[in-house]
């Protein structure tokens, strides 16, 4: 699992992430084929497709964190957990709503900019998590 420093480090993977990629957006591509027919172009074409986005699963509060994920036709992997404030962790998940069977939840833009900020941004250490 790769630390917020190690994350930062990786050029080619931070950009990479796909910041408008949601759950939903990610199942409905990698894993329910031709459901989203309205969507145009926005679909997998092949084996060598993946994306990188970040998630939250609203059970990991103590920290509140959120992870970084990499899909692929052949399944999904956890890159990175990174400790986020906990009152934009609580705000994004309200935002998004309770949904029947299930507790994965996209980021709003509020907790988007924070972390990109952390990630673009001054050294981690110059941070203080209750910004």
């Amino acid at each position: 699992m790769l630390s917020l420093a190690e994350l930062r480090k990786n050029r080619t993977l931070v950009n990479s992430i796909d910041w408008a990629m949601t759950p939903e957006k990610a199942v409905e591509m990698y894993l329910e084929w031709g459901t989203g027919w309205i969507r145009g172009n926005d679909f997998v074409s092949s084996a060598d497709d993946e994306s990188y986005y970040f998630v939250i699963f609203d059970w990991e509060t103590e920290p509140p964190v959120v992870t970084l994920i990499h899909r692929t036709l052949e399944g999904a992997e956890e890159l990175a957990k990174i400790e986020v404030p906990k009152k934009l962790f609580d705000a994004a998940c309200k935002e998004d709503g309770i949904k029947p069977g299930g507790t994965v939840h996209r980021l709003n833009r509020n907790l988007q900019d924070w972390l990109n900020t952390r990630i673009e941004g001054p050294p981690v250490e110059f941070f203080n998590m209750e910004q």
